[in-house]
């Protein structure tokens, strides 16, 4: 048995470095004012994909992201990890999309690429926290999902088992497929780059990247097709461009708050029930609590 298996990555902010710049004046985030790194959960979710391919080998693990074109570096940092192959969707009209939006656009790009037994995420991106883009693209797409997977424990033909981790326990559930699988950064974490792999796909481009590529490397994609990575516009996937970007994004965004916690803002307790009494007390009384 082979699996074809979509995994939704995400270049994201890094938001340990959110400064007075991390927003722009329509409430969407500025993400070339903040380093870019591959959503954390999606880390996860490609260990899954790529222990999958281990275990039934000729298995296929496509990238699908959205962003503009430096997104295109996540893919590639798929491929050094062991993913076959990587599509970018990338568009002026994707711009500004809250999770709705994204998940239509994704939705719409899955649905071009047709033929799939299995699409795996992250739980959330660390730039909204809303763990709902999963959720949203296994609904549009009208096939089930499971949430807050952990590991994949064992896929034939037509099912899959996954182990849940959830807040007072952990779930064994059992899906038909296909099916969209969460997964939570509990799960396992992802190998890092294989050097044979660095080598290999280290001048992978979208044909964006390419017209600017240097003319020494031009000929080396007609010898080696595997470099071209796939770029979509909306007029690629078929979308409607009013349920795309801030147009069909009913979520604005009013403010982001870089929080410091200074360090008068701490206190040290023993455990004394004196101590724990009078701290539960305090927090009663400010109303952070109660």
């Amino acid at each position: 048995m082979t699996l074809n298996i979509i995994v939704l990555a995400k270049q994201v902010p890094d938001t340990r470095n959110v400064g007075k710049d991390a927003m722009k004046a329509d409430g969407t985030v500025n993400r070339a004012a903040l380093p870019a790194i591959f959503n954390p959960e999606d880390l996860n979710a490609l260990e899954q994909a790529l222990g999958i391919k281990e275990r039934f080998p000729g298995s296929k693990i496509t990238l699908l992201t959205m962003g503009p074109g430096r997104a295109a570096d996540i893919l590639r940092e798929g491929l050094f990890r062991g993913a076959d192959d990587g599509v970018l969707l990338t568009d002026r009209a994707f711009a500004g999309a809250d999770t709705l939006a994204t998940s239509y656009a994704l939705s719409m790009a899955v649905r071009k690429m047709k033929d799939f037994d299995l699409i795996i995420s992250g739980r959330q991106a660390i730039d909204g926290d809303t763990a709902q883009v999963g959720p949203q693209v296994a609904e549009k797409l009208g096939i089930p999902q499971i949430t807050y997977t952990e590991n994949i424990e064992h896929i034939e033909e037509g099912k899959i088992r996954v182990k849940r981790r959830l807040e007072n326990g952990v779930e064994i559930v059992e899906s038909p497929l296909p099916a969209v699988i969460t997964v939570n950064g509990s799960a396992r974490t992802c190998r890092p780059r294989n050097a044979k792999l660095l080598q290999k796909y280290k001048h992978a481009k979208t044909v964006t990247e390419r017209q600017s590529e240097d003319m020494d490397y031009i000929e080396i994609y007609d010898r080696r097709p595997y470099l071209d990575l796939t770029e979509w516009s909306v007029a690629d996937v078929g979308a409607d461009v009013a349920q795309c970007g801030l147009s069909g994004s009913p979520t604005k965004v009013k403010k982001i708050e870089n929080v410091v916690f200074q360090a008068k803002e701490s206190k040290r307790l023993s455990d004394s029930d004196v101590e724990i009494d009078e701290l539960m007390r305090e927090l009663i009384e400010n109303h952070t609590i109660g």
